[in-house]
């Protein structure tokens, strides 16, 4: 059975007519849309950095700060909407600066939770960099906080993983934390 045909049956099972006019193509529609927000199950570390890799002499971090992000809550398939925050201090290489959004956008295009996509995100630029420190702060909304359960509009959800030296070194994340304000 395809994508489609389960959201035609998923429709019918809300007790609509999957016939009518506004629903007839929704199936598809959905299907389409669903594949292309996880899009980055198809997605590898290697592919979306694409060696852009260079050799550099700067020791000092590198941030790279208000990155937006779309996901979807692998709980209830709701969409979550927030920024990211990304540095790392590099270790003899730097990687390219639309590298550090396309890394967050391939961890994000899965079916998430916060939490796991902030660690995924630092774990993924230590691994490509060699980074001797990464340092990921998340700040999102989550629709099914918002549109179901308790329905709190205005609470937004913050996430950190600090790595290598700005886990050891609190001036190193201190500097990051008063950057990201």
């Amino acid at each position: 059975m395809s994508l489609s045909q389960h959201y035609t049956a998923i429709l019918g099972l809300l007790g609509e007519d999957v016939e009518r006019e506004g629903l007839r193509d929704t199936p598809a529609r959905a299907a389409k849309a669903m594949q292309y927000l996880c899009r980055g199950y198809e997605q590898s570390l290697e592919e979306v950095t694409n060696g852009a890799l260079f050799g550099s002499d700067n020791s000092e971090m590198v941030l790279v700060k208000d990155i937006e992000l779309y996901s979807l809550c692998e709980h209830h398939l709701l969409p979550f909407i927030g920024k990211a925050h990304v540095a790392y201090i590099p270790n003899g290489k730097v990687l390219g600066l639309s590298k550090v959004a396309r890394i967050v956008d391939m961890y994000a295009r899965r079916l998430q939770i916060q939490e796991n996509l902030t660690r995924q995100i630092a774990e993924a630029v230590e691994q490509i960099t060699g980074a001797l420190g990464v340092a990921v702060v998340i700040e999102a909304k989550h629709m099914c906080m918002m549109m179901r359960g308790v329905e709190k509009q205005n609470s937004a959800m913050i996430t950190s993983v600090m790595l290598g030296e700005f886990r050891a070194n609190p001036a190193t994340r201190g500097e990051f934390l008063s950057l990201v304000r």
